[in-house]
C-alpha cells in the first residue's frame, strides 16, 4: 500500500456503525387480489338504522295515500259523469212533459172547443206521454239514484193515467146539462196529476239533490217538472164552469145565457209590490229586477178564456208586451205578471197603459183600460 492510499476516510462504514437505518421508502398500497371478500360499504354517518327504516316505513304510507286518492279522485269524476248522463236523459223527459202540461191547460182554455173535441186533444197528449213513460223505464240509473228512477216512472204513469180518465169523463158526460157528477170525476183524475208533480218535485228531485250532496256531487242539474200550469183542476169547482162552457150552455162564445165581463183591478209594481195610483204620479225604481203584475177579475157570470192583457210605456220608442190568462170564473181573479222588459227613460215623466182585449160577447169594456202617470229613478 502507498502512501496515497493510506490517506482515503471509508465515512460511510462510520454512519452504518451507529446503529442507525436509512428510513424505507413508502410502501405500495395492496391491491385485493381477485376473487377475494368485498370491502366493506362505510356506514352512514348520523343516521341509525331505525331511523332508516322507520323513513322507509313513512315513505311507503305516503304511496299508498296517494294511490288511494287517486282512485278515488278517478271513481268521483266517473260518478259524476254518470249522474249527469242519466239526469241529461231525465231532463229530456221533463221538457217534453212540460210542453205536454202547458198545452193542455191552453186547449181546456181554446174558446169555442167542445168536449168531444177537448177529449180527442187529451187522448193524444196521453199517447205522447205513453212514449215517454217507455223511454224513462229503459234508462240506466246510477247505482245511487234507483229509487229515484222509480220515482220518474211513477210519475209518467200518473200523468198518463190522469190524461186518459180526463178524456173518458170527457166523453162520458158530453153534451150533459147535468154536470156535476162530470166535474166530480174530472176532478179526481186531477188529482193524479197533482200527485205526479209532488212525487217528481218530493220523490225525485228532492231526494236526488240529497244523494248527490251525501256523495258530494256538484254542477249537475236536476230537471223540476210541473205538469199542471192552472191551479185547482183538483177540485169540482174548477170544472164546473169548465164544462158549461163546454156543452155550450154557460160559455162566452155560444149559447151563454148569462153576462159576460173583465175588469181591470189594479197594477202593482215588482219587487216591492206597491200599488200604482192613477191619480197620481207614481215615482218607480228602475232595476234588473223591475216587473209589473196586472190583476184581473171575472165580472161575469160565465167564464171566460184566453184574457189578453197588454202594457205600454209611453216613451219615445214605448215598450209593449202582451200577456195572456187562460181562464177566470165568474167572481174570480188572476194576474199578469210581466218582467225583463227593456230599461225604461230616467226621469222623465211619462205614463204606462194598461189594457185587457175584450173577450168574445163582452159588451161593457170601459173597465178594461187604466193610465197611470209614473216616473222612473235608479233610486
Amino acid at each position: 500500500m502507498s502512501e496515497h492510499d493510506s490517506d482515503i476516510e471509508f465515512d460511510f462504514f462510520d454512519d452504518l456503525e451507529t446503529g442507525e437505518r436509512p428510513a424505507a421508502p413508502d410502501r405500495p398500497r395492496s391491491q385485493r387480489t381477485p376473487g377475494g371478500p368485498p370491502p366493506r360499504r362505510p356506514e352512514h354517518p348520523g343516521i341509525p338504522p331505525t331511523a332508516r327504516l322507520v323513513g322507509l316505513i313513512v315513505f311507503g304510507i305516503l304511496i299508498v295515500v296517494l294511490l288511494v286518492l287517486w282512485v278515488q279522485s278517478c271513481s268521483g269524476t266517473s260518478k259524476k259523469s254518470s249522474y249527469k248522463s242519466y239526469l241529461g236523459n231525465v231532463a229530456v223527459l221533463a221538457i217534453d212533459s212540460n210542453k205536454l202540461g202547458a198545452s193542455l191547460s191552453t186547449s181546456i182554455a181554446t174558446p169555442s172547443i167542445k168536449a168531444g173535441e177537448l177529449a180527442s186533444k187529451i187522448d193524444g197528449f196521453a199517447l205522447q206521454l205513453q212514449g215517454d213513460l217507455q223511454t224513462a223505464r229503459k234508462l240506466a240509473a246510477p247505482s245511487g239514484l234507483v229509487a229515484e228512477q222509480a220515482s220518474v216512472v211513477e210519475a209518467l204513469q200518473f200523468r198518463v193515467d190522469g190524461m186518459r180518465g180526463l178524456s173518458h169523463a170527457l166523453r162520458a158526460g158530453a153534451g150533459s146539462t147535468n154536470v156535476t157528477s162530470t166535474a166530480v170525476s174530472l176532478a179526481l183524475q186531477s188529482q193524479r196529476l197533482v200527485a205526479s208533480d209532488v212525487i217528481w218535485a218530493d220523490r225525485f228531485r228532492g231526494d236526488t239533490l240529497a244523494a248527490m250532496n251525501r256523495q258530494k256531487i256538484t254542477g249537475v242539474e236536476v230537471p223540476r217538472s210541473r205538469f199542471l200550469q192552472v191551479s185547482g183542476m183538483d177540485d169540482q169547482t174548477f170544472w164546473t164552469p169548465v164544462l158549461q162552457r163546454l156543452n155550450g150552455n154557460g160559455t162566452s162564445s155560444g149559447n151563454n145565457t148569462g153576462l159576460v165581463g173583465t175588469a181591470l183591478v189594479g197594477v202593482t209594481v215588482l219587487p216591492g209590490n206597491a200599488q200604482l195610483d192613477p191619480n197620481n204620479l207614481n215615482k218607480v225604481v228602475s232595476s234588473t229586477q223591475l216587473g209589473f203584475v196586472v190583476t184581473v177579475k171575472n165580472s161575469g157570470d160565465v167564464q171566460v178564456t184566453q184574457v189578453q192583457v197588454t202594457i205600454t210605456i209611453k216613451q219615445t220608442r214605448p215598450i209593449t208586451a202582451t200577456r195572456t190568462i187562460l181562464l177566470i170564473n165568474p167572481g174570480q181573479t188572476q194576474t199578469a205578471t210581466f218582467k225583463n222588459l227593456q230599461s225604461p227613460t230616467l226621469v222623465t215623466s211619462t205614463k204606462l197603459e194598461v189594457a185587457v182585449k175584450p173577450v168574445a160577447g163582452e159588451t161593457h169594456t170601459s173597465n178594461n183600460f187604466a193610465s197611470y202617470p209614473v216616473i222612473f229613478s235608479l233610486a
